[in-house]
Parts: structure tokens; sequence; C-alpha cells
């Protein structure tokens, strides 16, 4: 089974780590990477607002970043897809907003972010399909 280690760096609401974990583990193991292993850390604004200034030279938060171990398009994909930050602050902000639950928004950014580690991008509205399909189905889980 995939693993998924999550790493609370501001606290969370109860049963929330837990459930994100089984999703991430389960639409792993049906996209047939149940031989993968990533970690979700999640965080605060400052936090994530230093690792986007730090890396991609933009001083404001953000939802969440995906730090993949490898190239995509590598032919080798590492046992350790990469690491997956979200900020719970941003994430709580986008939820109200959107009128759905923290663990749906958490949910929702963890496959966003995976399907990055995996090697996809959203350039063109074409390549935002796989991102819309991986985002839904991680709500069934």
């Amino acid at each position: 089974m995939a693993r998924v280690h999550v790493v609370a760096q501001t606290p969370l609401p109860r049963g929330l780590s837990p459930q994100v974990r089984k999703a991430l583990q389960s639409l792993l193991a049906e996209l047939g990477h149940q031989d993968k292993s990533l970690t979700l850390i999640l965080t605060d604004d400052p936090a994530i607002r230093a690792l986007k200034r730090a890396h991609w030279g933009e001083d404001a938060p953000t939802d969440v970043l995906s730090f993949p171990t490898y190239e995509p398009g590598d032919p080798f994909v590492p046992p350790h897809l990469g690491d997956i930050v979200i900020s719970l602050d941003t994430a709580r902000r986008q939820a109200t907003e959107q009128g759905h639950s923290l663990l749906s928004e958490v949910k929702v950014l963890a496959a966003h972010a995976l399907w990055h580690l995996l090697g996809h991008d959203h350039l063109s509205e074409a390549e935002w399909e796989g991102f819309r399909q991986v985002q839904a189905r991680i709500l069934e889980l």
C-alpha cells in the first residue's frame, strides 16, 4: 500500500490527518502507484509564504505547493514521489468561500499537488482535465 506521511506544523482539526492520509493512499493505488510514498505537510500561511518566496521568488501565501523528488519525464520514478505542502489558513478561507468543509478542501488540494508530483501541469485548458478528474475522485474516497 502507498505510504503517506503527514506532518502537522499547525494544530489540526480532529480526524483530518487520518482521513486525508487514507484518501491519498487510495488515490495513489487507483493511479497505479501503490508502491510509492509521499509526505504531506500541513502548515500555515507564514510558512508556505516563506517556501514560495524561497523557491518561486513570490512573496505571498498560497494554498498548496508540491516538491517532486525527481524531474517529471524521467524514466525512473523513485519510491518517494516528493512533498506536498498545504496552508491550512488558506484552505480554511477557500473552504468557507466555496461552501464546503476544510477536509474537502484539503483533499482537493492534496489531489491537485499529487497530480503535479506525477509529472502533470496545467498550462492549457486540456491539461486541466486530469486535475479535475483526480480532484473529483479524491472527494469520493
